[in-house]
């Protein structure tokens, strides 16, 4: 579930907007991970019948209960809110108040045992439904839709019944509305009849044979059209694929049809999952409060990251589509068939399944990109997340809102953690896990520790250490040392560990890290690896159990230059006292590109210190990486969106991140000096990749294009760093792009290095896309990310524009949310406009000030650094 409307450089799946807030915690009674019980009632078969209508909609519920012997004295509650109760009957009789009682969230049935049958009938008001919690209305009355979000406990305002996840139920769902009104009726599961009634209605019912937890409950009803397509799965059955949107994007949904197709492939054969329903469908709506949510056979989406066609998406875009059609298909199998006991095994499903998205990506697309983003996006937020006062582990022990579990750290930690057991245990031997995983507990409600235990058992190897890695809140440090003996030929590598205290966890334990590392020669040349005791050696990765251990390498001739965590092997923060030679080898010669590219940001880091400090020579440093880049440009097997990568430049925020105090102005011109050096000391080289790639620009939409469209776009941003007569460059490449990657690239160029022209072309866009509100956005953020004392002025104004509306969540991201990471620490960070400017505050602004102070909340650094600023240097004159 959840891809909410993000950050952009996140394109997974948690809500920035659902942080863990103090004030949220204080509200609530807290719910405590070791006081779960097994449920004392469960629901073997669900019934539903809906009579729909926005104004009211009247739901029939008939649940098949069964007491667990166990607890032969619990009574019988169901959970309800905002439910009005119409009727209610017990295994076929209708009983009075002296056998039930409403309460604020519940109904209690009294004096029941064993297996009964509970009829209510109930109303509820769909168009009132502001919460967006249940079933309500997407759009206006005349002309919206009804559709349902359920995660995590919304099912309790469609009708009464056991809202939990390990209470898992076979659903027969009837629906009844106006035919001209509602032409279209979808639910969960396959059809199993339709028709026509005679008042001028129709009705459609869906049973899904699975059983299912309440939250994947989904219907939607309203005036849709759908593109069709269908998929024969390696078991034989050929499933009807359904896109649902309004009829005038349905042309833009073909992609996602791609990707789904893909998805089905995909999981067929990397793990053998089929999919065992008759029909899929996706529907589209603008209204969605979730980006996307994965209700059997029945997924909803945002439209934000379903529609793509080269003139209206970039190429990111298309990839973050691929991405969210993956990760909802794949929760089929890691979320839905196999799902959460309780809502603190939420990593469960989420870190799995966007782990499993990342490797779909990985292998369709470009994997180096891939997780050169993932790797980004996790030091910018969740290391920011495990540092803060908001510290929680992947699965934290008590909860007084369940919407604020949705975090960075229950998401993108979660699926680091199984990355680092996938590494451990290999390609085979993970599919064997997950093989065993999926035979044990299909139909099943689960724990992390049900999957620990599968993977370890299915590879004859306890991981009940893993578990710290779920417990424990925080970042590891991980110290690494190598000493060299000439005589000996051999190499000495000393890792430590450590993790500072955080909230409620003074005392960490060792994590079991596993770290994949290579060695190579002077010259570039990999070296084979022989540790001493080969079983410490599992292919080429070494796992340290311990907070310190010592581990020596062999039949070395000469000092090698080592590469650690390759690929990312662990979420840590490395030190390491590598000095800019070796790491000028490693960014010319690293067959891992995650680590070829890191070990060219490093030396950038380097650089930029250096400068800032402005002691001693920075230039030696500077030569390095500007000469590992040149090796790189020259180098024709190189990926191209792995040397795009390579010649960007770290933001101000992750370049000052080492710093205990900060100057906005003096990071912001350290950081100029370094892309300018960069820019100017290869400009011959980029000119001569730039007309090289010109091809790019009309390949079409598969990665390799992409790719090499990213790479032509980066070298056109640095030339015009490089020089103001490259604007003209840009104006051309402007006026000849065939896709809005390549548009919207050069309106970037000209905007952000102040070109002539930037007025002009602003204005030309925004009459050419000024009827797409998704483009439109990425207008405003194109504005409100340049790097000037302007941007201040130009923000109050594009506040007034006609196409920003306040209470639209796409558009205070675009302008204030979105740029609030890569200008956090520039001259005029935009939440200090919010300290500053009470002007820029009306009413309806209430929103997007509480979402930049929670974003602020992440780090206290930060946000006393942007005090600093809102009293020292930015006083409203």
């Amino acid at each position: 579930m959840l891809v909410t409307l993000p950050i952009p450089d996140l394109h997974h799946h948690w809500n920035p907007s659902c942080r863990m807030d103090p004030n949220d915690l204080a509200s609530n009674p807290p719910v405590h991970l070791r006081d779960y019980r097994a449920p004392a009632w469960r629901m073997e078969q669900v019934e539903l019948s809906f009579d729909l209508d926005a104004e009211q909609t009247i739901v029939e519920a008939r649940l098949v209960l069964l007491q667990d012997p166990q607890q032969p004295d619990a009574e019988l509650r169901l959970d309800g809110s905002a439910l009005e109760l119409l009727g209610i009957r017990l295994d076929g009789r209708e009983i009075g108040t002296d056998r039930y009682r409403v309460e604020a969230d519940a109904l209690v049935v009294t004096g029941v045992r064993g297996r009964v049958i509970v009829e209510t009938r109930s109303r509820i008001r769909p168009v009132a439904n502001t919460a967006m919690q249940g079933l309500y209305l997407s759009g206006t009355t005349e002309r919206g839709f009804l559709l349902t979000q359920c995660e995590a406990e919304g099912f309790r305002h469609v009708t009464w019944s056991i809202d939990r996840p390990d209470v898992l139920a076979r659903y027969t769902v009837t629906l009844r509305a106006d035919r001209e009104r509602y032409p279209v009726l979808l639910a969960g599961g396959d059809v199993d009849g339709k028709g026509k009634l005679d008042d001028g209605r129709h009705w459609a019912r869906y049973v899904d044979p699975q059983p299912k937890p309440s939250y994947l409950f989904a219907l939607v009803a309203g005036r849709l059209d759908s593109l069709e397509d269908t998929y024969l799965t390696t078991e034989g059955r050929r499933v009807r694929l359904a896109i649902w949107a309004d009829a005038s994007v349905l042309d833009r949904c073909r992609h996602a049809m791609d990707c789904l197709k893909a998805a089905f492939r995909w999981d067929e054969q990397r793990y053998g999952r089929c999919y065992r329903l008759d029909a899929f469908h996706i529907v589209a709506t603008h209204d969605f409060t979730m980006g996307a949510m994965e209700n059997t056979g029945l997924n909803i989406f945002n439209s934000k990251y379903l529609l793509a066609d080269p003139l209206h998406a970039t190429d990111d875009d298309f990839r973050h589509v691929l991405a969210v059609v993956g990760h909802e298909y794949f929760h089929n199998w890691t979320g839905n068939r196999v799902t959460c006991r309780d809502w603190f095994q939420l990593s469960l499903k989420e870190g799995l399944t966007v782990y499993r998205e990342q490797e779909f990506e990985s292998d369709v697309a470009s994997r180096t990109l891939r997780r050169i983003e993932d790797v980004r996006s996790l030091w910018r937020t969740q290391f920011a997340e495990d540092a803060g006062p908001l510290a929680h582990p992947v699965r934290p022990d008590q909860y007084r809102e369940i919407n604020n579990f949705y975090t960075t750290t229950v998401y993108d930690k979660g699926a680091e953690i199984v990355r680092m057991l996938a590494t451990l245990l290999g390609r085979e031997g993970f599919r064997r896990g997950m093989d065993l995983y999926f035979e044990r507990h299909d139909g099943s409600a689960v724990t992390v520790e049900d999957f620990l235990a599968a993977l370890g058992d299915a590879n004859a190897l306890d991981l009940g250490c893993w578990m710290g890695w779920y417990r424990q809140a925080g970042t590891p440090v991980l110290e690494a040392r190598a000493r060299y003996d000439a005589e000996q030929r051999c190499l000495e590598l000393s890792l430590r560990q450590h993790t500072a205290a955080t909230p409620g966890q003074s005392e960490k334990q060792p994590l079991p890290i596993p770290v994949a590392l290579a060695f190579f020669d002077a010259h570039g040349n990999r070296l084979p690896l022989r540790c001493d005791g080969d079983e410490r050696l599992r292919g080429d990765v070494i796992l340290l159990e311990r907070a310190e251990a010592t581990f020596r390498f062999t039949d070395l001739d000469s000092e090698p230059v080592l590469s650690l965590l390759r690929g990312y092997s662990a979420p840590v923060r490395l030190v390491t006292s590598f000095d800019a030679r070796n790491l000028a080898i490693l960014a010319s010669h690293e067959t891992d590109g995650f680590n070829r590219w890191q070990a060219a940001d490093a030396m950038a880091r380097q650089a930029f210190l250096q400068l800032l400090a402005g002691e001693g020579d920075a230039q030696p440093v500077l030569d390095a990486w500007i000469g590992s880049l040149r090796t790189s440009l020259a180098e024709p097997e190189i990926e191209p969106a792995t040397l795009a990568e390579m010649l960007t430049v770290a933001d101000p925020v992750a370049l000052a991140e080492p710093l205990a105090e900060i100057d906005p102005d003096a990071v912001f011109e350290a950081r100029m000096t370094l892309e300018t050096s960069l820019a100017r000391a290869l400009e011959p080289r980029l000119l001569e990749h730039y007309a090289a790639l010109a091809p790019a620009s009309a390949e079409g939409t598969q990665p390799a294009a992409q790719a090499r469209r990213r790479l032509r776009n980066r070298c056109l941003q640095l030339l015009c760093v490089a020089d103001r007569r490259h604007h003209t460059l840009a104006a051309a490449h402007y006026a000849e792009a065939s896709c809005l990657s390549d548009r919207l690239g050069a309106l970037t160029c000209i905007v952000h290095s102040a070109g002539s022209a930037a007025a002009a072309l602003l204005d030309e866009f925004a009459a050419a896309y000024h009827d797409d509100p998704t483009v439109m956005d990425k207008w405003f953020a194109v504005q409100a990310t340049v790097p000037s004392a302007a941007a201040l002025e130009r923000v109050r104004e594009l506040t007034r524009h006609p196409a920003f509306h306040w209470d639209n969540p796409n558009k205070v991201y675009a302008l204030l949310l979105e740029i609030y990471p890569l200008n956090l620490l520039d001259a005029l960070p935009i939440s200090v406009w919010f300290l500053i400017s009470p002007d820029l505050q009306p009413p309806t602004t209430v929103r997007a000030e509480r979402a930049l102070r929670q974003q602020a909340k992440i780090s206290v650094r930060a946000e006393r650094s942007l005090r600093q600023q809102a009293k020292s240097k930015h006083r409203p004159g």
